[in-house]
């Protein structure tokens, strides 16, 4: 039997993480084609409302089903806007690891939410799930989302040469690939312990969105 997360939500002071529905396809679709999201993830370009809706019908669900990890959307509380995504997958059950990878929309950077949805992910996930590490993997000069892994408590275990593929902007406007480096960054349960709540926001380089 596979092991499999609750299909629950998870709420903080401001903010609901909660499964993507059929009415998130068209401020998806938008969220993930900004610059900043083409450029750290490999989600296809442009991102339609084909792919977002594959993505929330399909792939999303298939993730908790299939027990490689959960997926949230990320709502603002009072105003019930779609302002994010928080990921777990390769979930690893026998070790109880996971590796968590998050975008903020572009509408919603500055608030702190990537770290507050990050943070509250990491909690449940311990507290709730029993787990006992949680993986982040940033590229190189992905500096907002380096701030959000330190923001929650991180340390950074290493780096992985060339093992990232990013995008950048030619001169003609074109997007190219450009190989880069990935640091690897853990939380264990005890890092959590003090952790406030001061806030970045930032966007994970690494992440099957396709």
């Amino acid at each position: 039997m596979t092991s499999t997360f609750p299909n629950i939500s998870i709420s903080t002071e401001r903010l609901v993480l909660r499964p993507f529905e059929d009415l998130d396809i068209e401020a998806f679709a938008e969220m993930m084609n900004d610059e900043l999201v083409t450029a750290w993830t490999t989600v296809p370009q442009p991102y339609t409302e084909a792919h977002a809706r594959d993505w929330i019908t399909r792939l999303a669900p298939a993730e908790r089903t299939e027990g490689r990890g959960i997926v949230f959307a990320v709502d603002e509380f009072l105003t019930q806007r779609l302002v994010g995504i928080v990921h777990l997958q390769n979930t690893n059950w026998q070790v109880r690891s996971s590796e968590i990878s998050y975008v903020v929309a572009p509408w919603a950077r500055g608030e702190g939410y990537a770290s507050e949805a990050a943070l509250a992910t990491a909690t449940w996930l311990f507290h709730d799930q029993k787990f006992e590490r949680l993986e982040l993997r940033t590229a190189a000069d992905n500096t907002a989302s380096q701030q959000v892994a330190q923001k929650i408590g991180c340390v950074s275990e290493g780096v992985l040469r060339g093992a990232c593929i990013a995008r950048t902007r030619t001169d003609s406007g074109e997007w190219t690939d450009v190989r880069t480096d990935l640091i690897v960054w853990s939380l264990l349960p005890e890092d959590l312990e003090g952790v406030g709540d001061q806030s970045a926001d930032g966007f994970t380089s690494f992440g099957d969105w396709n």
